[in-house]
């Protein structure tokens, strides 16, 4: 072979291996992920160990950048949002959308599941419908984390449900409106993101959240009392939009489901652990943690009771299929 013609031998490999490179990089995809909560959130944390997992096992074929604090969408447009293609994954509080279907509020039902074990059933009741819910509205469920149990945040001592009265009541859900409604405090929408300033501006001054998002909002700088009520778990959903999941190379969406059930078992047991050390933060940041007393108890019990029928109301003949599974589990 001549020079002119191992010159054009070599330019041909370049050309070759270049091309190859270029089909490399068009190969790459890039998807967001926005989430509500701070990046420090066990929460995040897991979403991006998730996101880690996927790159890993797909050797960066598939990248996936999450944006916590509500920094792309606040919380209820997460899902709107991954629906219309603006975003191609995300987490949500499931319950923010209860007003679209019933069963998206199942799992803050007051007291219909309060540990860690119960909740874990009630999901796995529920998640065919929840599954079945989503994909009609262009989604993939991926995986699922529960929050710490809720309890109640006041400055005020709370020895009934009749204290609760007047307060002006952090509500993010139907159920927590509901709630406000019936112990007679003043309902304000207040999402996680917001919170801080709503608690430092007085906004509101009471609320039912998670020991977690306590400590997230630092919420010892406004508030005084803890009563631990445990009164539901509610649980944080991850999917993705369905048609960009099916746009992925097989052997990429089984990273992804891979990586999600790993997600998912990890989650639950960070919920675990990270209760625990949640109320001792809360603890030692002055705040009292309380247990409630017998007539805050028995008068939550009451506003269950109605808030259980009220949603089984709403979910008709799914919701009780759903409850009466999860009772015989």
């Amino acid at each position: 072979m001549n020079l002119h013609m191992r010159s054009i031998a070599r330019w041909g490999m370049t050309a070759a291996a270049l091309a190859l490179g270029a089909g490399a990089a068009l190969a790459q995809t890039e998807w967001v992920l926005p989430s509500a909560y701070p990046p420090a959130n066990y929460h995040t944390e897991n979403l991006m160990q998730f996101a880690s997992d996927v790159d890993a096992a797909t050797k960066g074929e598939l990248k996936i950048t999450v944006h916590p604090g509500a920094a792309l969408f606040k919380a209820p447009e997460i899902k709107r949002a991954v629906q219309t293609g603006q975003a191609q994954a995300g987490e949500v509080l499931i319950s923010l959308h209860e007003n679209e279907n019933p069963v998206f509020g199942i799992d803050v039902v007051p007291f219909l599941a309060t540990s860690f074990e119960e909740s874990k059933k009630l999901w796995e009741a529920s998640k065919p419908t929840v599954e079945k819910a989503l994909d009609e509205q262009g989604l993939k469920l991926l995986y699922t984390t529960p929050w710490p149990p809720q309890g109640i945040y006041t400055k005020k001592d709370v020895n009934t449900v009749e204290d609760l009265k007047g307060l002006k009541w952090r509500a993010y859900n139907v159920g927590t409106s509901r709630i406000a409604e019936l112990v007679g405090a003043q309902p304000v929408t207040v999402q996680a993101a917001e919170l801080p300033q709503a608690l430092a501006t007085g906004v509101v001054d009471g609320l039912m959240t998670s020991s977690a998002t306590g400590v997230d909002s630092k919420i010892w700088e406004s508030l005084t009392h803890y009563y631990d009520t445990q009164a539901w778990i509610p649980k944080n959903v991850i999917f993705v939009n369905k048609g960009a999941f099916e746009a992925l190379d097989p052997a990429v969406q089984t990273a992804v489901t891979e990586a999600a059930a790993a997600a998912e078992e990890r989650g639950w047991k960070l919920g675990v652990e990270k209760t625990a050390a949640y109320m001792e933060t809360l603890k030692s940041n002055g705040m009292q943690v309380l247990a409630p007393s017998e007539e805050l108890k028995s008068g939550l019990a009451e506003v269950g009771a109605q808030l259980t029928e009220d949603w089984l109301s709403k979910a008709g003949d799914e919701g009780k299929a759903i409850v009466d599974a999860y009772k015989k589990m």
